[in-house]
C-alpha cells in the first residue's frame, strides 16, 4: 500500500494525463478540420502517448492495492485560428505536467518511497522528451512553417510518426 498522500497525487496525475490525451487529440481534430494531416497525425500519436502513461499510472497503483479514482475530464475548449497556437499550448501543457509529476516526486522523497520514486524516474526522463520534442516542433515551424512550401513539406513529415508504446514494465 502507498501512503495517501502519494496515492492521492497519483490518482490526481491519472485524470491529467487522460486531460492531456483528450487535449491532443482535440488539437489534432483542429489540424484534420484544416487539413493539415501530418499535423493531425502527430497530435493523435501524443494523444495515444497520453493515454497510455494514464494506464501506466492506473497499472501503478492496482499493483499496489489502491483504489483509482478517475474523475470528470474537462473539454479542452481552446479555440485556435493561428497554426502555431497549438504548438505553444502543447509546450505550456507539457510543463505543467512536468510540475505535476516533479511534485509527486518531491513528496515521495520526502516520505521516502523509494518504489515510487523508481517508478516516477521513467516519467521524469520521459517529460525531459516532451518538453523538448514541443520546443523542436516549434522551432521548426518558426524556421519553415511560414512559408507554404516549407509547412507542406514539415506536414509531410509529421505524417511519417507512427505510435511506439512506452516501453515501462511495472
Amino acid at each position: 500500500m502507498l501512503n495517501k498522500k502519494i496515492a492521492d497525487l497519483l490518482n490526481s496525475q491519472i485524470n491529467k494525463e487522460f486531460y492531456s490525451s483528450y487535449l491532443y487529440l482535440d488539437m489534432s481534430n483542429y489540424y484534420y478540420d484544416i487539413n493539415l494531416n501530418g499535423f493531425g497525425n502527430w497530435f493523435a500519436i501524443q494523444a495515444q502517448e497520453e493515454y497510455a502513461h494514464a494506464m501506466l499510472f492506473q497499472k501503478y497503483m492496482l499493483n499496489n492495492s489502491e483504489k483509482v479514482v478517475l474523475n470528470t475530464i474537462a473539454a479542452p475548449g481552446q479555440k485556435f485560428t493561428e497554426f502555431k497556437q497549438p504548438l505553444e499550448a502543447t509546450l505550456a501543457h507539457e510543463m505543467i505536467i512536468t510540475a505535476s509529476i516533479n511534485d509527486i516526486y518531491a513528496e515521495a522523497y520526502a516520505l521516502k518511497d523509494f518504489k515510487t520514486m523508481q517508478f516516477l524516474d521513467w516519467f521524469v526522463k520521459e517529460q525531459g522528451e516532451e518538453e523538448k520534442n514541443s520546443e523542436d516542433l516549434i522551432k521548426r515551424y518558426d524556421l519553415f512553417g511560414t512559408d507554404a512550401r516549407g509547412l507542406y513539406l514539415l506536414d509531410v513529415e509529421l505524417a511519417a510518426r507512427v505510435y511506439n508504446a512506452p516501453s515501462l514494465v511495472i
